[in-house]
């Protein structure tokens, strides 16, 4: 790829991690609409639809094995969760804190989920890291000027467990090593869709009428923007550019989730949580040899 291709593919990425920070605002906004299971039926039956084009211009084969689509079920049901504790965390609490807080702790424990398993070896940088990543995720809950019963709040947890559980869902689908990112995500989209819609979701009690502009913008813009154009650049972007390259741009989700979050909905952001954010990232950076600035060919 060329230096102008490059460039252009930048670009896309930049715009593409406002996606994943916009959803926690879009998932605030739909939360006076309807439940959580209503909004993981909506959001993934429109994103699976939306994803067929895109696999047929990749010229991606929706052929599956037995193997994967046993390890695609399974995923699919942390996908479930996490998005039902997203929900609830995001409808309870913040959009802003959300963001902020479990963009940054998911690949914190995702690191020592890892290092459980044994598939990573922690080394003295490490334990530096996690020291300050540690700092830094009590410093966005503001611990230092808060009293117990007031960090054990319920939203809090919801995050920390959604937290928890992506992480769980990112290790799983990196043993997915025969199929497409695109097509495993895919399949997944549809499984979590079908499982909401036939076992969550009332339709008869859903209350159409007041599905307004509001409802759809935001609907629609979870499902497209957030989900669909998001990840498929960022897929695209590791096919293209390498998975270690594309993945310092996730360092710009929690501030896009924390600006797009006073701008749509006016939320107040403290001086400690930017502080606790940028504590955390760098302590992702450390973990994970990310380089902030991508390459750029002589």
């Amino acid at each position: 790829m060329d230096d102008k291709s490059k460039n252009f593919f930048y670009l896309l990425l930049f715009f593409a991690m406002s996606g994943w920070g916009m959803s926690w605002v879009s998932v605030k906004i739909l939360s006076n609409y309807i439940n959580e299971f209503d909004v993981i039926f909506f959001r993934f039956t429109i994103t699976t639809l939306s994803m067929i084009p895109i696999i047929f211009f990749l010229k991606k084969s929706f052929k599956i094995n037995l193997k994967s689509f046993f390890l695609i079920s399974i995923t699919s049901f942390f996908l479930l969760a996490y998005m039902k504790y997203f929900y609830l965390g995001t409808k309870l609490g913040t959009a802003s804190l959300g963001g902020a807080f479990v963009t940054t702790l998911i690949p914190i424990i995702t690191f020592l989920l890892m290092v459980m398993l044994r598939t990573k070896t922690m080394h003295k940088k490490d334990i530096f890291a996690l020291v300050l990543g540690g700092v830094g995720v009590l410093t966005i809950l503001n611990v230092w000027n808060a009293t117990l019963d007031e960090i054990l709040v319920p939203h809090n947890l919801y995050f920390a467990f959604a937290a928890l559980l992506w992480s769980v869902l990112t290790i799983l689908s990196s043993k997915a090593t025969n199929i497409s990112p695109i097509i495993f995500t895919f399949y997944m989209y549809v499984i979590t869709s079908i499982v909401a819609g036939l076992f969550f979701v009332d339709f008869t009690t859903l209350n159409y009428e007041s599905f307004d502009s509001t409802f759809w913008i935001h609907i629609l813009t979870l499902a497209l923007l957030s989900t669909t154009f998001t990840n498929t650049v960022y897929f695209i972007g590791i096919e293209k550019l390498g998975a270690s390259e594309v993945s310092s741009f996730a360092f710009l989700v929690p501030f896009y989730a924390i600006g797009l979050s006073v701008y749509f909905l006016d939320e107040k952001i403290s001086i400690a949580m930017i502080i606790g954010t940028l504590m955390t990232l760098m302590a992702v950076k450390i973990l994970n040899n990310i380089k902030i600035l991508p390459s750029r060919t002589k």
